[in-house]
């Protein structure tokens, strides 16, 4: 018959003492485990010289009972010795953590990471334009598995919808350029260059690229958080299913809204940047609204609306991929969702800012600067 785990509480010359006996296993310990975790007297020691077996469960046990009586423990055969002296300090309930590399290990590794994460997310996306390159092919040569309905609810949603924000916006940046420049510009005597201020400034270059940046947190996330969501619950891979190319149905009508849409937004952007220009050139320098107005037909040359509205499409496409491009990445759980609706709005803000200054020198090289 196998012997249980005992114990027994004895007084000895310092206080209580805890004598332990019989074989303290995993097997065993199970019927004094409760019985010795409710002891509340004081322990001066605790004797283990009648303990015929442990393991790491027993000395475990030994353990827990010194640290919470601030015992000693004695009468430990080499075994016990051994077990103890390997979870002596095990108890602690400080945080563990790995030890930091130096900083000079560190830092390159967290780059290399980096960028081999970007070389691999950058074949990806190329992958994905591809995609819809030959997915556009298809409908070119099939019209009629295009979808209208579709493509017109994305033009209201990223065009329509995104109007007052826009106009707002627009309208507070052109005041800041206009108070702003006019400010600089009395230094000189100049404030009448105001006019030539806002209306180049705005058409070439804010102007679209506001608006790219609004247009990428507003409607490039939410490709991201659509398209991530019906990741998650399936529904893209019922449409495979049942024969229907999710590239076709559901990311070509909002890249083509985005790029169709982004060329009126940013001229719209402009002109409202404009509207706000004259209203601060009326009230602080005397310049009446209708002058103002009239004067930017005379000062801004043609070539710089065209510069803005070629800029328009390339950035509507930028935003349109990078948010579709995330959302069909999505996988494993919701928060998936939050860092790639993140992601792609920091992808396409980042990669608009690189795009638009690569054609800032591309049509100063052409002479329309």
């Amino acid at each position: 018959m196998t012997r249980l785990a005992e114990f027994e509480l004895q007084q000895g010359e310092g206080g209580s003492v805890l004598a332990l006996s019989g074989p303290y296993l995993v097997s065993t310990v199970g019927a004094v485990d409760e019985d010795l975790r409710g002891l509340d007297e004081p322990l001066a020691r605790i004797d283990l010289s009648e303990v015929s077996e442990i393991d790491t469960v027993g000395a475990w046990l030994a353990c827990q009972l010194a640290s919470r009586h601030g015992a000693e423990i004695t009468g430990a055969s080499e075994r016990a010795t051994r077990l103890l002296g390997a979870l002596t300090g095990m108890d602690s309930e400080q945080a563990l953590s790995a030890p930091r590399l130096p900083v000079w290990s560190r830092v390159p590794e967290a780059m290399g990471e980096k960028m081999f994460n970007a070389r691999s997310g950058a074949i990806g996306v190329i992958s994905f334009l591809g995609a819809a390159l030959i997915s556009a092919g298809n409908l070119i040569r099939n019209p009629r598995r295009f979808r209208t309905v579709a493509l017109v609810h994305q033009v209201e949603l990223v065009g329509v919808s995104a109007l007052p924000i826009i106009g707002l916006m627009s309208f507070l940046i052109g005041i800041v350029i206009a108070q702003q420049g006019a400010v600089q510009l009395a230094a000189f005597g100049a404030e009448t260059l105001t006019v030539n201020l806002v209306g180049r400034i705005t058409l070439r270059e804010l102007g679209v690229l506001m608006t790219a940046i609004m247009v990428a947190g507003r409607s490039g996330s939410a490709f991201a958080a659509q398209l991530g969501t019906m990741k998650l619950t399936e529904e893209v891979d019922a449409m495979r299913t049942i024969g229907i190319s999710p590239m076709e149905a559901l990311v070509i009508p909002r890249i083509l809204s985005a790029v169709l849409m982004m060329p009126l937004l940013g001229f719209y952007a402009s002109c409202m940047a404009i509207i706000g220009g004259a209203v601060v050139g009326d009230l602080m320098l005397g310049i009446p609204f209708w002058t103002f107005l009239s004067r930017i037909q005379e000062v801004v040359p043609t070539y710089d609306v065209w510069v803005g509205l070629i800029k328009a499409p390339v950035f509507g496409l930028i935003v349109g991929l990078a948010g579709c491009y995330n959302g069909m990445q999505v996988e494993g759980n919701s928060e998936e969702v939050g860092k790639r609706t993140t992601l792609s709005v920091v992808a396409a803000i980042f990669a608009v800012i690189v795009l638009d200054a690569f054609f800032a020198v591309f049509f100063t090289e052409l002479g329309w600067g």
